[in-house]
């Protein structure tokens, strides 16, 4: 008998961005794949140097802030995971060659993971599956399920408002979130783990990570590294708790576009980019609090913008690399760009005090409203004349809660070469800041970096 048919039936359960233990339809479908083969299951996590190596701008993919809310979540996940009897194996190199040798040394298990419908994660899938890998993907992270959209992912309509009212006037609801996971098969034997080699899965410590110090800035609207603040699903959960609690689902469209401080706005998405909250489990705390506190045009509001989530990941399903073409989806010239007014951009140096206020907010804590978010980009775009996509690339470095799907779709939309039917998006910063910062003290507040 060869080595591969002595080896027991299992399953490699690959976390990529969904780091929770609730409301895993991919987790799930891993666990009841090894329990009705009684075999094992090994989950793994990759840190790929490409993921934080330099932008063709010349800067890093990932900032010290994302590093860390990010290993933050992780190293909260491998605790959970060692709770329940299990862990979480670290694996350290390119992705698909990392997995394949994993694969190979286990004796070609089946390899399940969440769904991503992006080009680069794509590519990574589909090259494990050249490679001969058993991959089987489950898309997971859009509040409404694609069997319960209605019209085909791939036929999205292209603006939101024709999107949002097709599933409203189809009275289409969210999936209903699972349960948390609680039990979960036991590990591949010793002599298995034994098999994988050092150099895939060393010491269990992603030490580029480990050496990143922990930002904390007190005037961030986010304050990353204070109490209830970090990237775990626990802290997540006890956020949208308390959220309901306090009814501030009933205050979220008036006080939506703040500048200042936590409470403006529901917070959930540094959350959300990691997977450590799930969309639809967001969304049933908003209904249970409806539901005994009332509905109001607030609450209402959140799952609008839950909607506009969903819509720029459809839309990804629809149009693929399209989206990350330099011209967009339409027609319009490569973008031009100027590398010094983008450096001094991302300074917060442009000699526009509401506009460097915001960059120097984003470069000190990782975070920036959304307010704020169109002001920066529009600026860039519309007033600084560079390429939309070296904007797109520096939130992606930077923002805690960056989201393939969104950061794409936004900025596509911002620079008019996305679905937005107006063809180009420009804020005036002075009437911007008048409207949204009148007394100067969001300016005031960071008119120095540190």
């Amino acid at each position: 008998m060869s080595a591969q048919h002595a080896v027991p039936p299992g399953v490699i359960f690959w976390f990529r961005r969904d780091l929770r233990l609730h409301d895993q339809f991919a987790l799930a479908a891993a666990i009841q794949h090894a329990q009705q083969q009684g075999g094992w299951l090994l989950p793994v996590f990759v840190h790929d140097p490409a993921e934080s190596g330099l932008t063709r701008w010349g800067f890093a993919r990932m900032s010290p802030h994302r590093r860390a809310w990010l290993a933050s979540a992780v190293d909260a996940l491998a605790g959970q995971l060692r709770a329940l009897g299990s862990d979480l194996v670290p694996l350290h190199g390119d992705s698909v060659d990392t997995l394949v040798r994993l694969v190979r040394a286990l004796g070609n298990p089946l390899l399940v993971c969440d769904e991503i419908a992006a080009p680069e994660e794509q590519a990574v899938v589909a090259a494990l599956l050249a490679a001969g890998v058993s991959v089987q993907t489950i898309w997971q992270s859009s509040l409404v399920a694609a069997e319960n959209l209605p019209f085909d992912p791939q036929a999205v309509p292209d603006t939101f408002t024709t999107f949002r009212h097709a599933l409203e006037r189809a009275h289409v609801q969210a999936a209903r979130p699972l349960p948390s996971i609680k039990q979960l098969p036991p590990l591949p034997s010793h002599a298995l783990l034994n098999a994988i080699p050092s150099e895939v899965a060393s010491d269990g410590t992603d030490h580029a990570m480990a050496c990143e110090p922990w930002p904390y800035d007190a005037r961030s609207a986010f304050p990353l590294g204070s109490s209830g603040f970090d990237g775990s699903e626990q802290a997540a959960l006890q956020h949208l708790q308390q959220y309901c609690q306090r009814r501030l689902p009933h205050s979220y469209k008036s006080t939506r576009n703040g500048l200042i401080g936590v409470d403006y706005s529901s917070k959930w998405s540094p959350w959300l980019a990691t997977g450590a909250l799930s969309a639809r489990q967001a969304w049933a705390a908003i209904q249970a609090f409806e539901a005994e506190h009332g509905a109001n045009e607030s609450s209402y509001w959140l799952w609008f913008e839950l909607l506009w989530r969903d819509h720029f990941r459809w839309l990804h399903f629809k149009h693929g690399k399209r989206l990350y073409r330099a011209r967009g989806l339409g027609e319009a010239h490569v973008p031009s760009h100027d590398p010094d007014h983008f450096a001094r951009w991302c300074r917060g140096e442009t000699g526009q005090p509401f506009i460097d206020a915001g960059m120097r907010e984003l470069a000190a804590t990782g975070y920036l409203s959304n307010r704020m978010r169109q002001n920066v980009a529009s600026y860039l775009i519309h007033d600084l004349g560079c390429d939309w996509r070296a904007g797109a690339a520096w939130f992606e470095s930077q923002l805690l809660d960056y989201d393939v799907y969104s950061n794409q779709g936004n900025w596509l939309y911002l620079s008019g070469r996305g679905t937005d039917p107006r063809q180009g998006r420009r804020f005036n910063p002075d009437k911007q800041a008048q409207d949204y910062d009148a007394d100067g003290s969001y300016r005031a507040l960071w008119a120095r970096a540190t």
